[in-house]
């Protein structure tokens, strides 16, 4: 893993594509992923972006924003006036392409730090995405931005299975994620689970059930749909494919999906979202119905 540590003029970029109607901005401490290398990183959409790796495998480089937080204060006052104008409100998605609890963020604390600007300098929505538990050390940041914007935290956890043939283990342990989020649904936090990308679940019911008992939602999104290419091609250039058919060849289907979240409906009564729309809290999935988009 290369990691360097590098300075950057803006922290904030202004959404388009998949990310447009989920929230104004995104921000991305990191630049890669040390998460690259794991099981989340295999079918990882951001592995075929050139601007992000200019070239480098996936997983072995990380660059650390030192000053994304300075940086973040800064121009979050000007950037909310813009987007409070054009898209309503000032949201911010954090992160599309790393993951904002990289092992790293122990030592240098750059997404630390930005949510502490962020208490001071508010969004007016904040949507956490990680496939790690250790957003749980941040808790108390969490806490205190829970009464000054909208927060939802998502954490990933894409199946029951510890561990797929063919590839490699998870970053963090699927235990380790629901602990996380029944700690952090106890602190009062909106706590939302995206079961992204779908991998194949062996015990769909319990595994749902599960979720329910901690999480505030859920959100199912499948490659084919979910990594930005048409029935989902960068994905298919990756060994994820071959290793989901091998477990269950129903599982590389948008129909899977569907079977799946009608299973999370039961549990999860109007709290169930499909791709984009639940990534943007829109949980407009209805059982014997199809998604709508």
């Amino acid at each position: 893993m290369d990691v360097t540590e590098v300075e950057v003029k803006n922290i904030l970029t202004r959404t388009t594509g998949f990310l447009k109607t989920v929230a104004s901005h995104s921000l991305q401490p990191y630049r890669g992923c040390s998460y690259g290398s794991s099981l989340c990183g295999v079918g990882c959409y951001v592995q075929h972006n050139f601007w992000v790796t200019k070239g480098r495998p996936w997983g072995s480089f990380l660059e650390v924003r030192m000053n994304a937080a300075d940086c973040y204060r800064e121009t979050a006052e000007r950037e909310g006036r813009w987007a409070r104008k054009m898209c309503g409100e000032f949201g911010v998605f954090m992160s599309s392409s790393t993951d904002p609890f990289v092992p790293q963020e122990k030592k240098y604390g750059v997404s630390r730090s930005v949510l502490e600007a962020m208490i001071d300098v508010p969004p007016d929505q904040l949507i956490l995405q990680t496939h790690s538990h250790r957003v749980i050390d941040v808790t108390d940041h969490l806490v205190a931005l829970k009464d000054l914007c909208d927060l939802r935290v998502h954490v990933s956890i894409e199946t029951d299975m510890s561990s797929i043939p063919g590839l490699p283990p998870h970053a963090s342990s699927i235990n380790d994620r629901f602990d996380t989020v029944k700690r952090l649904s106890d602190e009062g936090i909106r706590v939302i689970v995206t079961v992204s990308p779908l991998l194949p679940i062996r015990d769909p019911d319990t595994f749902f059930k599960r979720i329910a008992e901690s999480a505030s939602a859920v959100v199912l999104d499948h490659f084919i749909e979910g990594d930005g290419s048409q029935e989902g091609r960068r994905t298919l250039q990756t060994p994820l494919p071959d290793a989901i058919r091998a477990v269950d060849p129903d599982a590389v289907s948008l129909s899977y999906r569907d079977r799946m979240a009608e299973v999370a409906e039961r549990h999860l009564p109007g709290r169930v979202g499909v791709n984009i729309d639940g990534f943007a809290g829109r949980y407009s999935f209805q059982a014997d119905t199809k998604p709508l988009h």
